[in-house]
């Protein structure tokens, strides 16, 4: 039915929405306005952030047909292209440890058995109707292809039974260096380490940016140099070689960190019994020794310890040893004058008398500073002088002599023509502000497994006297009697300021072997050590060392001097308290330090554990005087 009214109220709505449908159509453009601008911004903002690509990528890149430029870097790639038939395992040994920056990349890309059977059985059946052809002509053998024959039938029954499995193996290594020369000697050390294990390689000419593309860490191999090999030879190129230093003898050092094998350790059966400890301070080198110490005594092995901050006093009362104080005011003497009690064919009476004259001269050129020639020999004289006047010649029993002191030798100093300056300089110790350091005879006794001497006391300019001296006292004891003994040096740096004292200590590491002593020298300031040559020669001359947590600042002096990697550098940066690197020989490993509950408690430095160590023994002894 027609109604008027629905049909004017129709198309008055539809009015009504024309312009809504016309505003819809301009909120949408502004909407995507909208969006192209926030994109707009955002890839805007994104341009300004320093992303990881930003990070790791070099800022300079230059492609050469022999070496890449990168960052000032120069870069070159060697790849495998050969192997003899039998190879060792570890054979990549030399390559891992070789002290140069560099990336390796193994590539393996297995291969089903099925093929390889298949080119086997063909390759098989020439090989032997070769050696077929061979024989009926009455050819001689060939060595090669009957090898070969053997090679490939033992392969094929290895694959057949799942022993072995197939694989094209690619292998890279590319080097970095700071100049072209400093690379091509670095490529000729890894070719001649390489190649003499009959290891073929060759250098990545033309393709230098696909080489050191193929060693990055994205598993892309641009290279695409492979050989054919079995499972066996591939595994001894596995680069995952730790060294063990476990024996039969010796004492537990620590655990190592490779592979957490026990470092047991015997320092007495390398060629020398000598050890160096480099650290900084906090990183626990005085906490090793102590440990070592400690094991070492119950061993059986005696220990003498010179100790500059009487670290070791706990440690001498905790197993009954000698605490021996050294100072102006102490009781305990030492007399420099003293000399071995005992003499055999190599240690004759006037060789101990010369050496000791020598050792004098050092000790007194401590004292009372440089003598010019005319004085040294006036010294000289003086020095034997003394010694005959208390009747010490090359025909005397030193066992039954009474060596002279110090005021002995001013006394004849100041009769000789040149002398008198000298013995007035030596005044300030036989009667001045230092009198009674050295002008006394010795009083110690040393008969205990363990003896402690301390210099705490002491001023800094008398330290390194009092050191030289009672080094001189242990070495005398040394030659006297022959026993199986270890002698710590602990911050060994204060011999080695002067040339006298840096000479007597470097002669004591190159002898002490001949006399079942071992040297132990500790230090912090590893630069000053080894900057000394005398330093250098100490190190060289121990067969152990133990490197703990170094500075930033040391570390480039320890890396030249011990040549560590990359990776042992960084090691030695951030390595925690009681951790570092062991050197024995030869080998070395990553050590950490650890010491049961007992031991821990009797050598730790911790100051906070020493003062509960103290305040329990200040309650205990109270608790005993109550009782009393």
């Amino acid at each position: 039915m027609f109604n008027p009214a629905e049909i004017q109220k129709q198309m008055t709505d539809k009015k009504d929405q024309e312009p809504l449908a016309k505003n819809d159509l301009v909120s949408e453009d502004l909407q995507l306005e909208q969006e192209k601008e926030a994109l707009e911004a955002e890839r805007v903002y994104r341009q300004g952030i320093i992303g990881l690509r930003d990070l790791i990528a070099p800022s300079s890149m230059r492609v050469d047909s022999m070496h890449l430029e990168l960052n000032g870097k120069f870069v070159a790639t060697l790849f495998v292209t050969t192997y003899p038939r039998y190879i060792a395992v570890g054979w990549f040994e030399p390559v891992i440890n070789a002290s140069l920056t560099m990336d390796i990349a193994m590539y393996f890309i297995p291969i089903p058995s099925g093929i390889v059977l298949k080119q086997l059985k063909k390759k098989l059946g020439n090989i032997g109707a070769q050696i077929m052809a061979d024989r009926e002509k009455g050819a001689p053998r060939d060595p090669l292809q009957e090898t070969a024959y053997q090679d490939i039938e033992k392969l094929r029954d290895d694959l057949t039974q799942g022993i072995e499995h197939f694989f094209q193996f690619g292998l890279y290594v590319t080097v970095y260096a700071n100049s072209p020369k400093e690379l091509e000697e670095a490529l000729e050390t890894l070719e001649i380490n390489i190649g003499s294990k009959l290891v073929y390689t060759r250098r990545a000419t033309w393709q230098t940016e696909q080489g050191f593309n193929s060693t990055l860490p994205l598993g892309k191999d641009w290279l695409q140099v492979y050989a054919n090999l079995n499972t066996s030879p591939i595994a001894s190129t596995f680069p995952f070689i730790s060294s063990e230093l476990t024996s039969d003898d010796g004492i537990l050092y620590g655990i190592n960190r490779h592979n957490n094998s026990l470092i047991l350790f015997d320092r007495f059966s390398l060629q020398n019994a000598n050890f160096v400890v480099f650290a900084t301070s906090g990183a626990g080198k005085s906490y090793a020794v102590k440990l070592e110490v400690l094991r070492s005594l119950m061993q059986g092995t005696d220990v003498i310890i010179i100790d500059p901050e009487r670290e070791y006093k706990y440690l001498a009362e905790a197993v009954g040893g000698v605490y021996i104080n050294i100072s102006l005011n102490s009781d305990s003497k030492i007399n420099p004058f003293d000399l071995p009690k005992k003499t055999d064919e190599e240690n004759k009476t006037g060789d101990i008398i010369r050496s000791a004259v020598i050792t004098l001269k050092g000790l007194i050129r401590l004292m009372i500073g440089d003598l010019s020639h005319e004085e040294d020999s006036v010294l000289d004289r003086a020095l034997i002088e003394t010694y005959a006047k208390n009747d010490i010649t090359s025909s005397a029993d030193l066992s039954a002599v009474t060596p002279p002191v110090m005021s002995d030798l001013q006394g004849i100093l100041e009769g000789f023509e040149g002398g008198a300056d000298m013995a007035k300089r030596l005044e300030k110790y036989t009667k001045g502000t230092f009198a009674g350091l050295i002008d006394s005879r010795t009083n110690i006794d040393v008969h205990n497994q363990l003896v402690v001497f301390s210099v705490r006391d002491l001023e800094d300019e008398l330290r390194p006297i009092a050191i030289y001296t009672i080094v001189n006292y242990i070495w005398n004891l040394v030659r006297s009697e022959m026993k199986k003994r270890i002698l710590v040096v602990d911050e060994a740096w204060w011999l080695l300021q002067y040339e006298d004292s840096a000479k007597f200590i470097h002669a004591l590491a190159k002898r002490c072997r001949k006399y079942y002593l071992g040297l132990t020298t500790i230090t912090q300031d590893v630069s000053d050590f080894l900057s000394s040559p005398y330093g250098k020669a100490i190190v060289t001359n121990s067969a152990m060392q133990l490197l703990l947590r170094q500075s930033p600042a040391a570390i480039d002096s320890v890396s030249e001097s011990f040549l560590l990697t990359q990776g042992e550098r960084y090691l030695l940066l951030e390595s925690g308290v009681g951790e570092g690197i062991f050197f024995a020989g030869s080998k070395h490993v990553a050590i950490k330090i650890v010491a049961s509950y007992a031991e821990d408690q009797i050598i730790t430095t911790d100051p906070r554990q020493l003062l509960e160590i103290q305040e329990a023994k200040d309650e205990f002894e109270q608790a005993q005087n109550r009782n009393q």
